[in-house]
């Protein structure tokens, strides 16, 4: 027996609480049992669905925000979802493509508003979340679609630019999360989908801020999933998105990549859609790029580089990267002219007129 400051020391390391006793043998041995039986039960639900299709929902009369509507695969996210009965709401920090996109999905009817935030400033989150809901009402469905890119070597990417590509690509899934889910547990209704990249899987070079910042919204997600499970929240789901190069968002449209193709935006769109409506986990795009991911832990590293250095030999956007300022970055934004249409109001996978800035590449999705 020691003291200290004349209090008795004991070393008796008898847990205080008994719940927190170690399980017995038998205890142990029957909860694996159920999660074996729990994880068949799900394995042959995946064969069932597999083979029958999964039953879709229904998006109409949803009140859905759109992260980045002013163009590209935002813009392409409403007009779908338009189609489908849900009233859409736009954010976007570039004004001009807003209104456009506003435009357009207003001529096929249905409610559309935009508004100008910078989803990388919270205290403008939260703002027009309020303004929102005010005006339109709850939000059910959440697409955290905005991004940013710079395409350049660590060490040549300025301070500011990776701190731009977390606050957009990451930290803003916070704070539009944090304004949205309580009234989706209120009603136990709703939706939130997680925009990330096949870079959240795998690391590119020259994309080292860009693929950390989708590995933090890959596990965003899974944590998030895993909370809302754990609080028994059976109505409000979770699905991210995890796609290859995409064309015509203005991203990654000139990225040199062999062996898989880039896709196209409207089919991507259609599967993240899709995607929603069946309340799928994962949404990985293309399909097949699933057996790589199953494997990259299984096979060497060398393997693993070796591969990925020949599939993207350079993702660094190939225009002209002038180093500026970052308050000359910030005065500075990139506009999508309007994708063509047909007379079916279908956007076509025509590419964007894209004007870029000088800020390193840097583009928002």
């Amino acid at each position: 027996m020691l003291s200290t400051k004349g209090k008795p020391f004991s070393f008796d390391r008898t847990d205080p609480n008994p719940s927190r006793s170690k399980p017995s043998l038998w205890n142990t041995i029957l909860d694996v049992i159920v999660f074996l039986l729990t994880s068949l039960g799900y394995i042959l639900q995946a064969i069932y669905y597999k083979i029958f299709g999964v039953p879709k929902k229904n998006l109409n009369g949803e009140i859905a925000l759109v992260t980045g509507g002013g163009g590209g695969l935002g813009r392409l996210l409403a007009l779908r979802l338009i189609k489908l009965g849900a009233k859409v709401v736009l954010w976007d920090i570039n004004q001009e493509g807003l209104d456009e996109s506003v435009k357009l999905i207003q001529s096929l009817g249905g409610l559309c508003r935009g508004y100008k935030v910078d989803i990388s400033n919270k205290e403008e989150v939260y703002k027009y979340a309020k303004i929102l809901m005010e005006d339109v009402g709850d939000v059910t469905l959440l697409f955290n679609n905005a991004g940013v890119v710079s395409g350049r070597a660590l060490l040549d990417t300025p301070d500011h630019l990776i701190e731009r590509s977390f606050n957009v690509n990451i930290i803003a899934h916070f704070w539009t999360t944090k304004a949205f889910l309580p009234a989706m547990l209120k009603h136990d209704h709703g939706h939130i989908v997680t925009i990330a990249s096949l870079a959240g899987h795998v690391g590119i070079s020259k994309l080292v801020d860009y693929c950390s910042s989708k590995f933090a919204a890959v596990g965003f997600d899974e944590a998030l999933r895993l909370e809302l499970e754990h609080i028994g929240a059976q109505g409000v789901f979770t699905t991210v998105i995890c796609p290859y190069f995409i064309q015509s968002t203005g991203m990654f449209d000139d990225v040199n990549s062999r062996w898989v193709p880039t896709l196209d935006s409207n089919d991507v769109a259609d599967k993240i859609i899709e995607g929603v409506q069946r309340n799928d986990k994962y949404v990985i795009i293309p399909g097949y790029l699933r057996l790589m991911l199953a494997i990259k832990w299984v096979f060497p590293w060398g393997c693993n580089s070796g591969f990925l250095r020949r599939l993207v030999p350079d993702a660094a956007p190939q225009h002209s990267m002038n180093p500026v300022s970052s308050t000359d970055c910030d005065n500075l934004t990139d506009t999508d002219g309007p994708p063509s249409t047909d007379n079916n109001n279908t956007t076509k996978a025509s590419p964007l007129v894209v004007h870029r800035s000088l800020c390193t590449g840097e583009r928002v999705l």
